[in-house]
């Protein structure tokens, strides 16, 4: 029998190798075997990893909200109050359609999957409460939540018609969520 090989970076490579199948297949397509194929991996490896595919869902949907929480907080303006409020979700709702909508199309597909894979909801939650603390320091916790429900409802209906992201009436619809102003002092 071999030794077992030292493979420290095993269990980040089968979740890569997860988004990528998820990716590539969509949710249907991902299975403990999938992944491994993917990973170039025993199938074993993902099994001991990761025990269902609800541990590895979990796993795949925490590093692509990172993706977004990163871009937040690289800009880090979303908490200075001489920052335009609207203006600034409106770019960061820009930046992150801008870049590979693979990626995005994935997150939200991850994110959507917790309708029906209650082990996904509290990854779910944690993004949604990771964008509504700095936003409710800007304004209010109701407003911070809506704001964030009108992200995803803009972001997903760019995704889900092909459509281009239009940043000025994005603007628009937050400005007038806030306040008016669109600065988050909702005067």
């Amino acid at each position: 029998m071999a030794p077992r090989r030292y493979d420290p970076e095993r269990r980040q490579r089968i979740i890569d190798a997860a988004i990528r199948v998820v990716g590539g297949k969509g949710l249907a397509g991902l299975s403990h075997r999938s992944v491994a194929a993917e990973a170039d991996v025993p199938l074993g490896s993902t099994t001991y990893h990761f025990k269902t595919l609800d541990e590895l869902m979990v796993a795949a949907l925490r590093q692509a909200n990172e993706g977004f929480a990163e871009m937040v907080a690289a800009r880090g303006a979303l908490e200075d109050p001489r920052v335009d409020l609207a203006g600034e979700l409106a770019g960061l709702m820009g930046a992150w359609l801008a870049g590979e909508r693979t990626g995005v199309e994935l997150e939200y597909e991850l994110y959507l999957a917790a309708l029906r894979r209650p082990a996904l909801r509290p990854v779910a939650a944690a993004w949604v409460q990771g964008l509504v603390e700095p936003l409710a320091r800007r304004t209010d916790p109701v407003t911070a939540r809506a704001l964030v429900a009108l992200v995803d409802g803009i972001c997903l209906q760019v995704l889900l018609t092909g459509g281009t992201y239009d940043e000025t009436y994005a603007r628009e619809v937050l400005s007038r969520l806030i306040g008016g102003n669109g600065n988050g002092t909702g005067g």
